[in-house]
């Protein structure tokens, strides 16, 4: 070893400071709202990024996304009849003219149909998170995540008591320590991009629309107001 490389090792080690293991774990200090300070976190976070959000009685949620479709001029509308929400969607519209679609096979066959045909698709949401504002989505392959990634117009249905203060309380609550997602989505607004001149645009990577229908099933919540954008 050379002089210079030693005198400089020697230099490091005799200014290197001994570090003794803390007793006590470092303990941040988590955000915590009751419920409606969670429904109204949440929603003002996802509000601020061009996300709407409405809140709606369980027997009135599919009403009003039935109400939105055609506001937003939805021209078919994606969505799983074997996932979560396939049977309600499947009854909305039985006793009419219905914007649903399903697609099964490999997403080759169909892919050219999902990247420029599909006006819309609508997801189950597993969890919620208050503090950032962001959605959880766990895909199956009855839901795939594609459903939620690729149409320009994504619906999250969510319901009220799924809604976590902070995503450490999620983690913690839902055990994922005994079984990690192979798949998991965390979605905070519609999809945005800012080149090198931090010039914002929505819909380049995804939807351009993220539109949350949160399910309250407490009986106090109403309807909120369509908004035309």
């Amino acid at each position: 070893m050379s002089n210079a490389r030693s005198n400089i090792l020697g230099r490091l080690h005799s200014g290197k400071k001994e570090l003794f293991p803390t007793t006590e774990p470092t303990r941040i200090p988590l955000a915590h709202w009751d419920r409606q300070g969670r429904i109204d976190q949440f929603r003002r976070k996802m509000e601020s990024v061009r996300a709407e959000v409405h809140v709606t009685p369980r027997t009135e949620w599919v009403n009003l996304l039935k109400r939105l479709v055609a506001e937003k001029q939805v021209a078919n509308l994606l969505y799983a009849p074997d996932g979560p929400l396939g049977e309600a969607l499947s009854q909305a519209w039985e006793a009419g003219a219905s914007p649903l679609i399903a697609r099964d096979g490999p997403l080759e066959q169909w892919k050219e149909e999902l990247f420029f045909s599909v006006g819309g698709a609508i997801t189950s949401t597993r969890w919620a998170i208050a503090e950032t504002g962001t959605l959880v989505l766990w895909p199956t392959p009855a839901e795939p995540r594609s459903l939620s990634l690729v149409p320009p117009l994504h619906f999250a249905v969510l319901a009220e008591k799924d809604i976590y203060n902070t995503f450490a309380e999620l983690v913690e609550k839902e055990q994922w320590q005994r079984g990690m997602p192979t798949n998991a989505l965390l979605i905070s607004g519609p999809s945005k991009t800012a080149d090198i001149e931090q010039t914002l645009a929505y819909g380049v990577h995804g939807p351009v629309e993220l539109i949350v229908i949160i399910i309250d099933d407490t009986g106090s919540a109403e309807t909120a107001p369509i908004r035309s954008r």
